[in-house]
């Protein structure tokens, strides 16, 4: 794809003076042909390579930006068949990864796809760039400036993913009991047979979590597809990973959090991460709740797969329902059509 063929629209709530710092800086790092617009003036994005700038104040917040988020989410905007990356600059050293992820999310369900490691956040001190100043031998303002500009050129270049023809289902549920494998059940019965399907189970006990080796250390065993602790993320999950072209995780919720082998799972990632990188996997997740907050773990998703693992996020990525009592989720209203639609638009 030619660079000059595509339009990148910038996407800039006014926060100021914040977002006229974060344009001055953002301007001579864009195309010439680059458009502006303000958080008011989303709608008519239609199949367009976005990127969202979003300037903090002190507090972590932004006015404009929160009236942005709050049209996503009650759908007066729509962004299908958009893609996006997404620069946040702060004054403070917390909340440039919160804002970043609601965002996310939010412009997700309205039908937006990311690119696999899609953030460039920049806290106030650029303390968060050290490293990346260190391996390129210049300053932390300089590593965000080549942050930024590596992200755009992806974005600008970026191929859509081939099609599905092998898929991938993490769980770490009994399937007498689970309402997310029944739900996932609902999913598959509806994905055609031109598509694999390998469904692996994490057990308690059988995954260990990554113990932090050295980088060199985790490199050394990247480099060969596997991890110095073994065991069935390597001679299971790592094979299956590699040879995916989506991973759809199941996830059930129960303290508002990813359980620990799925956990552990993103954990030892790592390991296969320092091999080779992810952009052209989709991300999936089916998301059950006994009560609410699914949207919590839509959100762990796609800090851990997506923006550091790189797993491209396509539009609507996740499914989330609430299902207390063992079998209850087949019985809720419209959910076999919700898990029909899902797995249509998978395959879209």
């Amino acid at each position: 794809m030619d660079k000059s063929e595509t339009r990148l629209t910038v996407i800039l709530p006014d926060n100021p003076p914040y977002s006229q710092r974060l344009r001055d800086l953002l301007l001579p790092l864009l195309p010439a042909w680059t458009l502006w617009r303000t958080a008011e003036e989303l709608n008519g994005l239609t199949g367009e390579r976005l990127l969202f700038a979003v300037a903090l104040d002190e507090g972590g917040c932004g006015l404009e930006y929160y009236k942005m988020l709050s049209a996503l989410r009650r759908g007066e905007a729509r962004l299908d068949g958009c893609t996006a990356g997404v620069v946040v600059a702060g004054q403070g050293e917390l909340y440039t990864k919160d804002v970043a992820r609601d965002l996310v999310l939010s412009a997700n369900l309205a039908g937006c796809a990311f690119l696999g490691r899609p953030l460039v956040e920049a806290t106030g001190s650029l303390r968060n760039f050290r490293v990346q100043a260190e391996i390129h031998g210049t300053d932390e303002a300089a590593a965000f400036s080549l942050a930024v500009e590596e992200l755009v050129n992806r974005l600008l270049y970026w191929p859509p993913p081939p099609p599905i023809r092998k898929l991938l289902a993490l769980h770490a549920s009994s399937r007498s009991t689970s309402n997310t494998l029944a739900l996932w059940d609902l999913v598959r019965r509806n994905l055609p047979e031109t598509v694999e399907v390998q469904e692996l189970g994490l057990r308690n006990g059988t995954v260990a979590d990554c113990n932090g080796c050295a980088y060199t250390a985790c490199l050394h065993f990247g480099e060969r597809g596997g991890c110095f602790y073994g065991g069935p993320m390597v001679d299971e999950v790592f094979p299956a990973v590699r040879t995916c072209d989506a991973l759809v995780m199941l996830c059930a919720n129960y303290n508002d959090a990813l359980s620990a082998n799925l956990t552990a799972f993103v954990n030892r990632l790592t390991a296969l991460f320092r091999q080779s990188r992810f952009y052209d996997k989709r991300l999936y997740g089916l998301v059950v709740s006994g009560y609410s907050g699914g949207d919590l773990l839509a959100r762990q998703l796609i800090s851990g797969l997506n923006m550091n693992k790189s797993f491209f996020l396509p539009p609507n990525f996740c499914m989330l329902e609430t299902a207390n009592e063992k079998g209850s989720l087949v019985r809720l209203p419209g959910v076999a059509e919700r898990g029909a639609e899902f797995a249509r638009a998978m395959l879209r």
